[in-house]
């Protein structure tokens, strides 16, 4: 089994998610593709997540109709913050025949050398890149390393800081959000002031 593992806060999950997401699980020969929702993001502030389960809930309503794609909340069982190296080792030792891959946007290949052991995850693990809008002022040095896969995915520049706010000043978003994850967020009063 090949899974590829799509890490992130997911402070809402939001179509573009889904779009890359799907778009991986069609297109890169992986089988299934986790989102992985991560409890606390070393580079990211925690001040300003949403609890982690109602995040998780949120990934799940979302993939429900996505038969290759699966919410995954390994991270809450592991100390924090999350790196993820530790997450790979764990997995690997849980799932010993599973071939685990990581998802990573264009723009995080280019930091991946801030990462805790990224040597280790590059030796190990496949990464397979979905492009990004950035300011490129180089070429990445990982662009011709075997484990590397670019793939060539839409480009979907949707941002969930900007979810959040458009929420809180009253906007109507709802375009951005699989329809579930819109109905338990207005529901439930979520990011509102």
């Amino acid at each position: 089994m090949k899974v590829g593992l799509y890490f992130g806060t997911f402070n809402p999950i939001h179509v573009g998610h889904l779009i890359i997401a799907n778009h991986m699980a069609e297109n890169s020969g992986l089988d299934q593709i986790w989102l992985v929702v991560t409890p606390h993001n070393p580079l990211k502030k925690k001040s300003s997540l949403l609890d982690d389960y109602i995040r998780l809930e949120m990934v799940f309503l979302a993939t429900e109709e996505y038969p290759k794609l699966r919410p995954s909340d390994i991270e809450f069982k592991l100390p924090q913050p999350n790196y993820t190296v530790n997450t790979l080792a764990y997995l690997q030792e849980k799932h010993p025949t599973y071939e685990f891959s990581l998802i990573m946007g264009e723009d995080n290949l280019n930091s991946l050398p801030k990462w805790k052991n990224y040597d280790v995850l590059l030796e190990n693990h496949s990464i397979f890149v979905y492009p990004r809008v950035f300011e490129k002022t180089e070429a990445t040095q990982f662009q011709s390393h075997p484990n590397v896969h670019f793939i060539d995915a839409p480009v979907v520049e949707i941002s969930s800081t900007f979810i959040r706010e458009s929420i809180a000043n009253g906007k109507n978003i709802r375009p951005m959000l699989p329809p579930e994850v819109f109905n338990y967020i207005d529901v439930n009063n979520i990011y509102r002031r």
